[in-house]
């Protein structure tokens, strides 16, 4: 059991990084609440989490909409009353060539993985100032590190995420602010992927995915340090390819 519980945010909870991560944190006895388009599913997974006598909500969240992310701070804030930990988990990955000039997906992965970070940041960070501790945790990817074929706008909005939490961190010396990037995960992005020579590229490599719950544990591990203490960044990646 943690020395101190918090009160934790968690986009994108609906499944995969996301869902792990919050049924971990919330077994670990720290107080989550879950955001996703998907409502249902973050109810029922909520429940489930209340259903083993842990502490869990959950409100419909489209991190695209800025007033959509205010109100998802402030339920969470008005229920606990302090927001100690955002984790900026949501995320598209549709994967593909620049000459294969799919625009709308461009747009879409500026939408939600880079403004949808902005949005939880300017979101938490009045309430966390307020409080004088905090902890933003952004989910990035070994993509925020190199780029290469069918990667290219991903890893921008990747790395722009890795630009806005060093940022942040060297900002805001009251707060802690972690980049967890996590490498080939066994989760829903690849289902994203419209491109079907990308599709096939990426097919062989999911075969040895690590589980969600491997990038679970890194969140928890930067969750679980004192206040005197950040975690920069940390890079998790399967041991049988280094991408």
């Amino acid at each position: 059991m943690p020395s101190e519980q918090k009160v934790i945010l968690v986009t994108g909870a609906s499944s995969g990084i996301g869902e792990a991560t919050a049924r971990l944190l919330a077994s670990q006895g720290h107080t989550v609440v879950l955001g996703s388009r998907r409502l249902d599913r973050i109810d029922r997974i909520a429940a489930e989490i209340r259903g083993c006598g842990h502490a869990a909500s959950a409100q419909q969240l489209d991190v695209t909409d800025r007033a959509d992310v205010d109100s998802f701070v402030k339920f969470a804030h008005t229920r606990h009353g302090r927001i100690d930990v955002l984790v900026n988990n949501a995320g598209v990955m549709p994967l593909s060539r620049l000459d294969e000039l799919k625009v709308d997906e461009w747009e879409r992965m500026i939408d939600v993985n880079l403004r949808g970070v902005l949005y939880g940041i300017a979101a938490v960070l009045p309430i966390m100032t307020a409080q004088k501790s905090g902890h933003v945790i952004n989910i990035a990817s070994v993509a925020a590190r190199s780029a290469g074929p069918t990667t290219s706008v991903y890893s921008a909005t990747k790395y722009a995420v890795r630009a806005i939490t060093e940022s942040l961190r060297t900002e805001t010396p009251i707060l802690r602010a972690t980049l967890v990037s996590p490498g080939i995960t066994q989760t829903e992005l690849f289902d994203s992927i419209s491109s079907a020579a990308t599709r096939d590229m990426f097919q062989g490599l999911t075969q040895i995915a690590i589980p969600a719950l491997a990038i679970a544990e890194a969140i928890a591990f930067a969750v679980a340090q004192p206040a005197s203490v950040d975690i920069n960044e940390l890079v998790v990646r399967p041991t049988a390819l280094q991408l």
